[in-house]
């Protein structure tokens, strides 16, 4: 296994964001895993699993170790005159496994069509788009644990799936390193089309039965035409985590907002649109210098050419503080910052 010292992490991140690490390597298998976890070098520094960088900000280099998971692999375990349990590592890209269950007829992932990043990743941040979210689909969770070097399997109660949110984020951070996830998928027709733009692009096209692929290709079609992609321009879309909040500050809010969007969590709650929030403060397709908002979503902060993470992320403090100061309410980033 190949340790590279001061490697570039400018085409490692989507934000594009150039940063360097101290020291680099690659897994490809979970063998790869216990070896590096063994040695002093993993032992006397501390470490970042990378995935596709495309969840993290990098406002400065990184003093230690980056250990970029690479574990592949996409295989049925198990399967019923309904279901379909499918095993995938850790390092595989995300998409590439969505495209892989839409392909096969597998329903269950394809609302999180053109989430960027690796399978590993999925759990830790319960990913979610349109409807849907991963720990729906989700049975089982597989790693190492660096105190260790034991494998350990996680159920899906045991992963406390949370919004945005698991156990991998809280008290597992920095314990764990995700191997590979088992997820569920159904073999018999079941789509999820009712968040509000699906519905309308269906109507559109004149679709009134959607399958599995009509699903995929109308979220591909108004993703692209929302968000930026990561291939043209650097981001790591969407910047902040849409806010829960009690139902009380919601009517206050609606005093001088009456227009406000909003969606139930339940009787005590509910769940605004950050890009809402956002866009009401001005922040829709604004620029400072190299970064800005996205000109179609404003929950997207994006590099137009050099910028460098401390910079986006003094432009995401600004962001914040406007929301705060003519709602009330704090948005808290969705990307890692480091």
């Amino acid at each position: 296994m190949e340790i590279i010292q001061n490697q570039s992490l400018l085409k490692l991140n989507t934000f594009r964001v150039d940063a360097k690490a101290k020291y680099f390597t690659v897994i490809k298998s979970e063998n790869d895993l216990k070896e590096i976890l063994k040695t002093d070098l993993f032992i006397q520094n501390k470490f970042l699993v990378l995935g596709s960088g495309s969840n993290i900000l990098f406002t400065k280099d990184f003093d230690g170790l980056i250990i970029k998971n690479e574990i592949s692999g996409i295989k049925k375990i198990n399967e019923t005159e309904d279901t379909v349990e499918i095993e995938v590592g850790g390092g595989v890209e995300w998409d590439d496994f969505v495209l892989y269950s839409v392909e096969n007829k597998f329903y269950g992932v394809e609302n999180l069509v053109m989430i960027p990043g690796k399978v590993g990743a999925a759990p830790i941040q319960n990913i979610g788009a349109y409807g849907t979210e991963v720990k729906d689909t989700i049975s089982k969770v597989k790693g190492i644990l660096i105190s260790s070097g034991e494998k350990k399997e996680f159920s899906n109660s045991e992963c406390c799936f949370g919004y945005r949110d698991s156990i991998f984020k809280k008290e597992l951070k920095g314990e764990i390193i995700i191997t590979s996830v088992v997820f569920t998928l159904s073999k018999k027709k079941s789509v999820n089309i009712g968040y509000g733009s699906l519905k309308s692009e269906f109507e559109k096209q004149n679709i009134s039965d959607p399958d599995i692929t009509d699903v995929y290709n109308v979220i591909k079609k108004v993703r692209t035409e929302k968000l930026p992609g990561v291939e043209e321009i650097g981001s790591a879309g969407s910047f902040f985590k849409n806010p829960v909040i009690k139902r009380e500050k919601l009517l206050e809010i609606q005093k001088d907002f009456p227009e406000i969007v909003f969606y139930e969590i339940d009787e005590n709650s509910v769940k605004l649109p950050a890009a809402w929030l956002i866009d009401k403060c001005g922040f829709k397709g604004k620029r400072a210098g190299d970064t800005g908002t996205y000109k179609n979503q404003a929950l997207v902060i994006v590099n137009y050419n050099k910028a460098t993470g401390k910079e986006i992320e003094e432009f995401s403090v600004q962001i914040k503080n406007a929301v705060l100061e003519k709602f009330g309410v704090e948005i808290t980033p969705e990307v890692n910052i480091f």
